[in-house]
């Protein structure tokens, strides 16, 4: 959704708001970019064998650099009030990109918990399923057509504006469309993600072994756990306030809580960042795991991840 920028532009927002967001978006960033350069780190020197697994990683780290490419600029405009004198096909530009990361990162997560599904519940399909070239394939897939589809909201921008990430454009709720879309697409990761991570774990404990300590499935149950938890914490506040706002703005609820619903969506909005941050320690850690195993050992891991 490209533009949500107009409806709340000329609207005073809250100080704990401004304040939330300021704190929150410093601190992403620092964390953010520390985090992930570190997990880009054991990447790139560590691991030596390209896995499925390390390519839906990279690209998890390529979308959340881009939301630290945007921080900056979020964090100069919420100071100055909201003020853009940057262009408006340039805050367009840096909108869209927000939300690649935003939809980009939850379809990701997505492939990541099919893969492992795939990986361990259907092992003799797996063999045909799965190789880099296609994990390649379907990591591209996802992020043109994420950012096609918040290209294609451009539409909702007001290009007379002057200020960026403020607001929400009244056009969009003319059009229940975008809604439907947002809470589709997340509804039906969380549903699917939800469906592998249980699959996973139900599996890994019916084929264990009663002295088996489960070093190398716990890797699997850990990162799809990690996904699931980090799409759910991040990602639904914002999705309930979107909606709770859209009900608002159509008037089927009390007209009443618009200025607190407002507030719930900006800072849904920045808490939706986080994801950046627990993404990069997840895998960071769950990295880190997999270079402890010895050789053999590791090569085994990392053809069954």
């Amino acid at each position: 959704v490209v533009s949500l920028t107009c409806d709340m532009a000329n609207s005073t927002v809250e100080s704990y708001v401004q304040l939330f967001q300021i704190i929150i978006y410093i601190s992403t960033f620092v964390l953010g970019l520390l985090f992930n350069m570190m997990a880009l780190w054991f990447v790139s020197c560590k691991i030596r064998k390209l896995t499925e697994s390390t390519i839906y990683l990279v690209s998890l780290i390529t979308l959340n650099t881009f939301l630290l490419f945007i921080l900056p600029f979020k964090i100069i405009s919420f100071g100055s009030q909201g003020e853009w004198n940057l262009g408006s096909a340039f805050c367009s530009f840096l909108e869209s990109l927000y939300f690649v990361n935003m939809y980009g990162s939850i379809l990701i997560s997505v492939c990541i918990c099919v893969d492992r599904y795939i990986a361990i519940r259907h092992p003799f399909l797996a063999v045909s399923l799965r190789s880099t070239k296609k994990a390649a394939m379907v990591c591209s897939i996802v992020c043109l057509g994420v950012w096609a589809g918040t290209s294609f909201t451009c539409q909702f921008h007001d290009s007379t504006h002057t200020t960026c990430f403020y607001g929400f454009s009244d056009e969009i709720w003319e059009k229940p469309g975008v809604l439907v879309t947002l809470e589709t697409v997340f509804l039906g990761s969380v549903t699917a993600m939800t469906f592998c991570t249980a699959q996973i774990i139900i599996c890994l404990k019916r084929s264990r072994k009663p002295n088996d300590p489960l070093t190398n499935t716990s890797k699997s149950v850990k990162v799809v756990i990690a996904n699931l938890v980090t799409c759910i914490v991040c990602f639904t506040p914002f999705h309930v306030a979107f909606l709770l706002y859209y009900l608002v703005k159509r008037e089927v609820i009390t007209s009443n809580l618009l200025q607190i619903l407002r507030s719930f969506v900006q800072i849904s909005l920045c808490w939706a960042n986080l994801n950046c941050c627990l993404d990069a320690i997840c895998y960071y850690f769950v990295l880190k795991e997999f270079l402890k195993s010895p050789p053999q050992e590791s090569q085994k891991t990392a053809n069954s991840s």
